[in-house]
């Protein structure tokens, strides 16, 4: 992947080293492939890099089973000091560039913390990963503080709209 390779070849290589590396873990695979799809669907629309945003969609939570074994935990602090480790030796295997390696690491060791990274890249990953986990986290029911919940936390305004669209019924925040 030293170069601008095929997007398709380059987001199925990822996800077939992170399938290996989660092996039986289908809800961490589950949710990684949901991530990449919607920073998938975010790309054209927010104009970030498709191997950087890629890379870091499908391997963002790469740090949880050594957050598991270390601290007993798989708390966003944890995941994000084990994550770049492991998605480094990942991305350095397949031949990533240096500087596509090192901006992923820091998105991914930053990916539960807006605002320590900046980049269109950064927010295209932290909304997608909260298009999925924002069902998880607060009761999706009550629509006006979703909708508040959706103002405050989403970076992009396609992230924005999406999230309206799947937990307000279309409506925007």
């Amino acid at each position: 992947m030293k170069d601008n390779a095929d997007a398709t070849g380059l987001k199925d290589t990822l996800l077939r080293e992170m399938e290996r590396y989660f092996g039986d873990d289908a809800r961490r695979i589950d949710h990684a492939h949901r991530v990449t799809a919607y920073a998938t669907e975010l790309l054209p629309h927010e104009g970030g890099d498709e191997i950087v945003v890629t890379a870091a969609a499908v391997l963002h939570d790469i740090g949880i089973p050594n957050a598991d074994r270390k601290y007993g935990s798989s708390s966003g602090k944890y995941q994000e000091i084990e994550g770049p480790p492991v998605a480094r030796e990942i991305l350095a295997g397949l031949g990533f560039q240096n500087a596509v390696i090192n901006e992923v690491c820091e998105i991914i060791g930053h990916h539960h913390r807006p605002g320590h990274v900046n980049t269109q890249n950064f927010k295209i990953l932290y909304d997608a990963d909260w298009l999925v986990n924002l069902g998880d986290e607060y009761n999706v029911r009550d629509a006006t503080k979703l909708s508040r919940i959706i103002d405050r936390v989403f970076l992009t305004a396609r992230g924005r709209v999406r999230a309206g669209e799947i937990y307000l019924g279309g409506a925007s925040p």
